[in-house]
């Protein structure tokens, strides 16, 4: 008698505990559809946090890592999803991944999520990450490939973005590319190729005379030319 209660008592609990994570489940969902509904992050990354520890689910998970992302929470995105590379990882974690490395300056560990990404959607705008980043670590002709590529595909609907004044601004993406060509020819021979980098931001210049970034660059370039040769 004593053991045939302690099963109904064991079962019980059982079917208590499943239709209480089941209610759970439900509040959740709720939840997440309305602060979804009402614009609030913070309210949509407890919702998925509390439904991943519930039911996990990968496709969930990602979901939340791109939104820490969007919000500028890079060490929580890769927290999130991890920093390794994965042939199974889906469009949205590769993505996070590459994204998320590079705004932490961890440039060749970026370049690997970004050659995977290239792999699968081959867009100018990935092959203008690729470039970026393989300037950021010296690797001169893989920047050069992937800018050239980009060059070769730009399209005068295309621009890029960027956001070192107080006002962001774009420009077209021809001209962003070309403004990566001339950092790497100058890159690549400090001393003798300040004219040809010049030269190729005054072309960038032509296209997008708003170009900020060029023109600074340009700027500096010209003040580097005129002074004079250190002694040894």
């Amino acid at each position: 008698m004593k053991q045939l209660i302690l099963i109904f008592v064991c079962v019980f609990s059982i079917q208590l505990q499943a239709q209480t994570n089941q209610e759970l489940i439900s509040h959740y969902e709720a939840y997440y559809k309305q602060m979804k509904n009402q614009g609030d992050v913070q309210g949509v990354i407890n919702a998925l946090t509390h439904l991943n520890i519930l039911t996990p689910n990968q496709a969930r998970q990602d979901t939340l890592a791109m939104i820490y992302m969007s919000e500028g929470k890079y060490v929580q995105a890769l927290n999130t999803i991890g920093i390794d590379h994965k042939v199974d990882d889906s469009d949205i974690a590769v993505e996070v991944k590459a994204v998320s490395l590079k705004s932490l300056n961890e440039f060749e560990r970026s370049a690997i999520h970004f050659e995977e990404l290239y792999k699968r959607n081959p867009e100018v705008s990935v092959a203008y990450e690729l470039a970026e980043v393989y300037l950021q670590t010296q690797k001169l002709p893989e920047a050069m490939k992937y800018t050239e590529i980009g060059l070769s595909k730009s399209q005068d609907n295309m621009g890029k973005t960027f956001y070192e004044t107080q006002q962001p601004y774009q420009v077209p993406i021809k001209a962003a590319f070309m403004y990566l060509k001339a950092l790497i020819k100058f890159n690549e021979n400090k001393a003798a190729n300040i004219d040809m980098a010049v030269d190729i931001l005054d072309e960038a210049l032509k296209i997008a005379p708003n170009f900020n970034l060029a023109q600074l660059s340009k700027n500096a370039l010209l003040q580097q030319k005129q002074q004079p040769p250190k002694q040894n």
